[in-house]
């Protein structure tokens, strides 16, 4: 009788112990728990130990970290006509308070799921009144509008829509190509202005060389032409002083000066005007004179 009480204690422990061991739960501090019971919601879990009644109670873990999906290729239609496959990823976490938690799980039926299909709808009314060329430059302004969709939209679901972003706007082959060239024309033709304007520039500068040059040869022409003209005023200034009247004999004692400068031999008559000339400005006495002075004597 004793040994049946044992075994019957030592298999009700095991028991107790199994269902206890089954029943407990550990949160993560990156998830939060609901627990239900019978199907009913009956308290939150936060991070941490919890212990629940195996197959009565449920606990659902739900991730609060942030978390991104692709909203996957679509081909949307541009104001344009022309078929994009635009793409695009959202960025989003659960908030972590028990409302928010609650109401991600029972106000939607599947979060990611629902997310993508907004943000593909919400792209094709976006993309849809734009041109190919505005969307590829407009891309903020994309991101900004689909951003501010999506909160709206998701306001009920317990969320917090940290951003989004287009992943690719990519136009057909035939567009892209046609695309590639201009690009190329485009930079073709800035690199042949920049050439020109640089040759230009080298052009004005040989230009500006050229005439500092030509203005240094006419300052160096007009100051010859100064010295000259100096020279000749000196001239006269002495031909007024000391040939005063003997324009004739100046041009005479000309001529002797180059001659002589030469070597040229010049024959002057005795009895010329010239002889004497030269003799008062040499402080010489004729002979007839010296040799009168002499006699009288």
């Amino acid at each position: 009788m004793e040994e049946s009480n044992v075994g019957m204690w030592t298999l009700l422990g095991s028991i107790v112990l199994v269902i206890f061991i089954f029943g407990i739960r550990i949160v993560r501090p990156t998830r939060r728990g609901l627990v239900e019971r019978l199907g009913k919601y009956r308290n939150f879990a936060n991070p941490g130990f919890h212990w629940i009644i195996p197959v009565i109670d449920h606990m659902y873990q739900v991730n609060t970290t942030e978390q991104m999906i692709d909203a996957e290729p679509q081909e949307i239609i541009t104001n344009d006509n022309l078929n994009a496959m635009v793409d695009a990823q959202i960025y989003y976490r659960v908030k972590p308070d028990e409302e928010s938690v609650k109401s991600s799980q029972y106000n939607v039926n599947n979060v990611n799921m629902q997310i993508v299909s907004l943000a593909r709808t919400t792209l094709r009314n976006i993309i849809g009144t734009l041109t190919l060329k505005s969307a590829n430059s407009e891309r903020g302004k994309i991101n900004d509008e689909l951003h501010k969709v999506l909160i709206k939209e998701t306001a009920s679901w317990g969320i917090d829509i940290v951003r989004a972003e287009l992943k690719q706007i990519d136009p057909p082959k035939d567009v892209q190509d046609t695309m590639n060239k201009i690009v190329k024309a485009e930079n073709e033709k800035l690199a042949a202005v920049d050439y020109a304007t640089a040759a230009e520039t080298t052009a004005d500068g040989e230009k500006r060389a050229s005439i500092k040059q030509a203005e240094g040869i006419k300052q160096a022409k007009i100051l010859q032409a100064e010295g000259e003209a100096e020279a000749i005023r000196l001239v006269n200034e002495a031909a007024n002083k000391y040939f005063v009247g003997n324009a004739q004999i100046l041009k005479r004692l000309e001529t002797v000066e180059n001659s002589l400068e030469k070597n040229s031999k010049v024959v002057i008559s005795g009895n010329s005007e010239l002889i004497n000339v030269i003799g008062d400005l040499a402080g010489v006495v004729p002979l007839k004179e010296r040799d009168g002075g002499q006699k009288s004597r």
